[in-house]
């Protein structure tokens, strides 16, 4: 068994509703993360959305996992050209 489907198993056998159910979706993220091989891409997080685990979650707590993969699949800010003056700057 993935460490994904693992994950969502796990999640599925929880009760937690609410923000329990969120912050137990979080940790089973970050275990997902930290299991990876390497660094962990929007790439990946689309490939887990795609599998049959993330298609078939039914808790709280394994749709809000799936959740979390949405968000990780969504493309970063692009090095593209910035606006000029303050409020157009990046932080870093």
């Amino acid at each position: 068994m993935t460490d994904l489907a693992r994950i969502i198993g796990a999640l599925e056998d929880s009760s937690a509703e609410g923000a329990q159910a969120l912050a137990a979706a979080r940790l089973g993220f970050l275990e997902w993360v930290f299991a990876a091989p390497g660094p962990v891409t929007a790439h990946m997080a689309r490939d887990a959305l795609g599998t049959q685990a993330a298609r078939a979650a039914q808790s709280a707590a394994a749709r809000a996992f799936v959740g979390c993969l949405r968000e990780a699949s969504l493309p970063g800010p692009t090095s593209g050209a910035r606006r000029s003056g303050r409020r157009g700057r990046w932080l870093n």
